[in-house]
């Protein structure tokens, strides 16, 4: 559930157009506290700004007319700042009916049907999906339930703003978001989720696209670069001294340089430090008996994590003798076993 959140907070305003075209928004609004009061929002300047107080009558009835000038995400939420956030995705002349059941134990408000908004829709399944999720064994379902749902409504505008559940694992879904900003940007060129997404893709680096240059200072202060080694499968691995994952994985690193080095292997290792020293001792520390160490000393403003689109580490590359990227973020067993693919 905690994976919702970012969603508000990448949000922002539409843009306006010259007319506003009226939408509505009825149905039902069951399962509320005592007292409690259920508020709309609209993102404004990435900020909630409240548009309506939902007046229920007894039943739960609401109804309210918008002027969405396009897709326009709205916000419901309840008075209490523990309440829970619902989605609610409009566009101009829409006629919705939906009914929504606030769960108290949970904070959180469910879509219980929805007629009229396939944007609607796809959040009510989207948000089921993680609903559902309720042991770990079903949670390590997620992430595939939820690339199955989107690749079935790429066209559907929502499906723009749902990427970003994937924010942090974004380069690993980068084939399906570019299905799904090929499918939207034509009608949407200013929807500002298309833009985030379209952004996003242009500094994504795929299989089969040619490695970007980096060139760079090694400890010694000589130039080494990357293309220096074509010809060569080369391991671009960044990392820094202070990144403890990065030191764990350290010696499967140094165990495949060895095993595979004669045969074709190389290492371009990219530090994000910031201090030599601490740079020089984790070299020797663990062992890291190849050549090619290379710094600016910038932590994370590296001007190779930056050509990379680097946002945490460890994060690797890796790179065929033209040149040309086999596949990211390789490590431990499967870095062991794409090698083994290619040398043996």
């Amino acid at each position: 559930m905690k994976r919702i959140i970012p969603l508000v907070l990448l949000a922002v305003f539409t843009s306006c157009s010259l007319s506003a075209q009226k939408a509505t928004l009825s149905g039902t609004l069951t399962g509320l506290p005592d007292g409690t009061v259920a508020i709309l929002n609209e993102i404004v300047n990435d900020r909630l700004q409240p548009i309506d107080t939902l007046r229920l009558n007894k039943s739960g009835d609401f109804k309210l007319t918008l002027s969405p000038t396009a897709p326009t995400l709205y916000i419901l939420q309840t008075d209490s700042r523990d309440g829970g956030i619902c989605h609610l995705m409009v566009e101009p002349k829409d006629k919705i009916t939906v009914d929504i059941l606030y769960m108290p134990d949970q904070h959180v408000f469910k879509i219980t049907q929805c007629k009229g908004s396939r944007n609607i829709e796809l959040y009510r399944q989207f948000y089921d999906i993680l609903l559902g999720a309720v042991n770990p064994t079903l949670q390590t379902l997620v992430p595939q339930q939820i690339e199955q749902l989107l690749s079935k409504n790429k066209e559907v505008i929502m499906s723009a703003f749902l990427v970003t559940f994937f924010e942090q694992e974004f380069e690993s879904h980068a084939a399906l978001y570019a299905e799904i900003r090929d499918a939207l940007i034509k009608k949407h060129p200013n929807d500002p989720y298309v833009k985030h997404l379209n952004d996003r893709l242009k500094s994504v680096l795929l299989p089969g696209m040619e490695a970007p240059e980096i060139s760079m200072k090694d400890t010694e202060g000589n130039t080494r670069r990357l293309s220096d080694l074509r010809g060569k499968v080369v391991l671009i691995d960044f990392w820094a001294s202070w990144c403890g994952p990065c030191r764990r994985e350290n010696p499967n690193v140094v165990k495949l340089y060895k095993k595979y080095h004669d045969r074709g292997f190389e290492i371009y290792s990219v530090s994000l430090d910031k201090e030599k020293s601490a740079w020089l001792k984790a070299i020797k520390d663990d062992g890291l008996v190849w050549p090619n160490h290379v710094s600016d000393l910038n932590g994370w403003t590296s001007s190779g994590g930056k050509t990379y689109g680097i946002m945490s580490v460890p994060s690797t590359v890796l790179v065929d003798k033209d040149g040309k990227i086999i596949a990211r973020n390789l490590r431990g067993s499967e870095l062991e076993k794409k090698l083994s693919e290619i040398f043996d």
